[in-house]
């Protein structure tokens, strides 16, 4: 996976900046979205490993439908010259990272012991602005095996604030 990713990044960084200079950050980032979903499913993958496959077949495989940005288009040209079509997650990934640290929005994954509404998570969003600095993009999931509290994932801080979290941290204390 690693390596993987090793790949993606000279491409994510190519179209994070080609983007960026003719202002399309939101329209890459669905173009982008839209051919990652397509080569990510395994037949689409084993496509791209067939010598029989032209880069300009592969091109037309996964670019989005409707009017046709040439730029867009020539990138997904020369990933598919050099053989990279199968990374196209891995650079829609990237340039989803490059693209929330240059607007400064901080996604984050919320998962409660039971359902927040919308009041709780307008102040949980106002908390996590604060101690960030960033904008902050909530996702949210529930899990009851949590038993109460929740667990927040931004990135490089995780803040644990479960029962279960709690409980352990106790055990953890109370075996030394």
């Amino acid at each position: 996976m690693s390596h993987s990713l090793t790949l993606a990044r000279p491409y994510a960084r190519a179209a994070f900046a080609l983007a960026s200079e003719h202002k399309a950050l939101p329209l890459w980032s669905v173009r982008l979205g839209f051919a990652a979903a397509i080569a990510a499913d395994p037949r689409v993958l084993a496509l791209f490993g067939n010598p029989a496959l032209t880069a300009d077949d592969a091109v037309a495989l996964v670019a989005p439908p409707g009017p046709v940005d040439p730029l867009f288009v020539q990138f997904l040209g020369v990933l598919a010259d050099n053989g990279r079509m199968a990374q196209l997650p891995d650079i829609a990934d990237m340039f989803a990272q490059l693209r929330a640290e240059s607007e400064r929005v901080v996604k984050a994954r919320v998962t409660s012991a039971a359902p927040l509404d919308e009041t709780e998570l307008s102040k949980l969003r106002a908390a996590l602005v604060k101690r960030l600095g960033h904008q902050v993009e909530l996702a949210t999931a529930v899990d009851p095996e949590l038993i109460g509290g929740a667990v927040i994932d931004a990135g490089d801080v995780v803040i644990d604030g479960s029962l279960r979290g709690k409980l352990a941290r106790l055990q953890t204390a109370l075996a030394r």
